[in-house]
């Protein structure tokens, strides 16, 4: 589905979406509002680049980020979670990751992790490992991942 037609998804089933970012910057926000008309449906955007904003913005909690690292499902859950919390929406999409150059043996360059809320439903995760193809082509390729995991959940 490209963003438009996950828009019009939306739109049909009444469903407002909400997006948490950080190494995405605000990537999948900036494709769906690209889509002239999609202020219906888009209710709002949040880029949490550091853990401060994360915690500020989306409610994740400091003891989650000690345990389990920014880049893990258990912070990408609670983004999704906070994001639907913090805002209208009905569908929230969360991504947090390592779009390098760098990473670690334990978190490698490349590592992405989703999480997939909706109201109602308890958030589903998963982390997709891209590999180490440069921070523009993780970061692309996060984003389209983020709006194919909305366009399923519109399916």
């Amino acid at each position: 589905m490209t963003p438009a037609q996950i828009l019009q998804a939306a739109r049909r089933q009444g469903l407002m979406i909400a997006t948490a970012e950080s190494c995405t910057g605000g990537m999948v926000a900036a494709a769906l509002t690209d889509v002239p008309g999609s202020s219906d449906v888009f209710e709002r955007g949040f880029v949490s680049y550091s853990n401060a904003a994360k915690v500020a913005m989306l409610g994740v909690l400091q003891t989650t980020l000690e345990a389990h690292g920014a880049v893990s499902e258990q912070v990408a859950r609670e983004m999704a979670d906070g994001a639907l919390a913090h805002s209208l929406a009905d569908l929230a999409v969360a991504v947090t990751g390592i779009a390098g150059p760098g990473g670690s043996e334990f978190k490698p360059e490349g590592r992405v992790c989703f999480g997939l809320a909706r109201y109602g439903q308890k958030a589903v995760v998963e982390t997709i490992e891209f590999g180490a193809l440069g921070r523009a082509k993780v970061r692309l390729a996060a984003r389209d991942h983020a709006l194919a995991l909305l366009a399923r959940a519109l399916g």
